[in-house]
């Protein structure tokens, strides 16, 4: 974790984007074109503590805990040589990055100078081409992250992540099952993971599966472990959170439940993924406490010959 006291013989990069894992995850093409940018600054990165085992991963970056933008960033004034806004393009964002008094700015619009923020744009491109703006080649499918170091039990598990952020990214846990029991049926070794929060979830799914108690690893594992699992995966299966991209990252395949948000904006890259979603059916509230539409017009079917492409049953 970053000292707050940086150093004033080496300049420092520093990067907004105080958001989730899935946040992050398609933010990596962009940080690894600052790291090819700026390879003599010292590169910090202010977002949530917990996401400190997979920003490792990234690679160069260190993190500056900002869980949320209520709080000024812990750096003195003048200590920062450029401030690059990932976050979005509000002022409240804007603010908290021209109090750090940094000698140039990155950001859409206003503050940076910078391109003008475009609503419909995948997030990878939307960050890499405000990079290419400014003159810095930035490649949206470099999303591949360092292997992590810890080690696992469990090697081409497949992964049966039933959690989500929201409601509305929530696919039935009857649904979850079916595709676990199956899984199971063709000969993998499922396992079910999710927040300490979704373990009694992932624990109901496992049952109505069949499956042991033993199967779920929900609320057991820290990031480092759950971001290693995923990278040795036989399979993932996921709604469109950060499981799904860390699938991403490690090209292992997967199948990808989008509801309200929609896949030309946080999709996978090319690889062997597979998104499901009914977009006809968007209801579009991220926040709803209920299934989108569009995630509960996937059905246990669907998900099946998904896998079946994927060669996975």
């Amino acid at each position: 974790m970053v000292s707050t006291g940086l150093s004033n013989r080496q300049p420092t990069l520093l990067v907004l984007r105080a958001l989730k894992l899935g946040d992050l995850l398609v933010a990596v093409p962009a940080l690894h074109a600052l790291r090819r940018a700026f390879p003599g600054h010292r590169l910090v990165y202010a977002g949530p503590a917990w996401l400190e085992d997979v920003l490792s991963l990234v690679g160069g970056f260190e993190l500056l805990p900002a869980n949320g933008l209520d709080a000024p960033l812990a750096i003195a004034p003048g200590a920062v040589d450029i401030a690059v806004n990932f976050h979005g393009r509000g002022p409240e964002s804007t603010s908290l990055l021209q109090a750090v008094g940094a000698r140039r700015m990155i950001a859409h619009g206003g503050a940076g100078g910078g391109p003008p923020w475009v609503e419909q744009m995948h997030e990878r491109e939307r960050w890499t081409s405000l990079l290419r703006w400014y003159g810095l080649a930035a490649d949206p499918l470099d999303v591949q992250l360092d292997r992590p170091k810890v080690s696992i039990p469990l090697a081409a598990a497949a992964v049966v992540h039933v959690g989500a952020a929201y409601g509305s990214r929530l696919w039935p846990e009857t649904r979850f099952a079916a595709i676990a029991s199956a899984l199971n049926e063709a000969g993998h070794e499922v396992v079910f993971t999710g927040s300490a929060d979704e373990r009694e979830r992932a624990l109901r799914v496992a049952r109505r599966a069949g499956l042991p108690d033993t199967a779920v690893l929900a609320g057991s594992q820290p990031l480092s472990e759950f971001a290693a699992l995923v990278a040795e995966a036989g399979v993932v299966v996921s709604a469109d959170t950060g499981a799904a991209h860390l699938a991403a990252a490690y090209a292992r395949p997967s199948v990808v439940l989008f509801g309200p948000a929609p896949p030309e904006q946080w999709g996978p890259p090319p690889g062997p993924h597979i998104v499901l979603t009914r977009p006809e059916l968007r209801r579009g509230d991220v926040f709803a406490a209920e299934p989108d539409p569009a995630l509960l017009g996937v059905g246990v079917q669907d998900v099946l010959t998904a896998l079946r492409e994927l060669g996975v049953l």
